[in-house]
């Protein structure tokens, strides 16, 4: 039975996986081993981080907008302009309205006295 030669399959994988590496520090750069575990680790990370930063953003979003109503103290605070909000179907979300609140909080003004009406 003939030698099988694996040289350029593993080769190819391993720089694969150090090309992806290639930013971490230490051994984790460079030992074959470290490289993959810290590959998987790296992933798992990621996945789990973009839920959470979508978490993170709209309770950044909901911060924002409390700070500008009650700085108004026209609804006193956020969960009641919220549902009064779907309630005149004006559709606008979290993100729009904390964008809304920082750069024009007259306007946030005009869209709460809507409500009001």
């Amino acid at each position: 039975m003939t030698r099988v030669r694996r040289g350029y399959t593993a080769r190819k994988r391993r720089t694969k996986i150090r090309l992806f590496a290639s930013t971490f520090i230490g051994a984790h750069s460079r030992l074959t081993r470290t490289t993959t575990q810290q590959k998987m680790r790296a992933l798992v990370s990621s996945h789990r981080d973009r839920g959470r930063q979508k978490r993170d953003f709209r309770s950044l979003w909901i911060t924002r907008i409390n700070a500008v109503i009650r700085e108004n103290k026209v609804f006193y605070n956020y969960s009641r302009l919220i549902p009064n909000l779907y309630k005149k179907q004006l559709l606008l979300n979290r993100k729009i309205l904390a964008q809304i609140s920082i750069s024009n909080k007259n306007c946030l003004y005009m869209i709460s006295n809507k409500i009001i009406k």
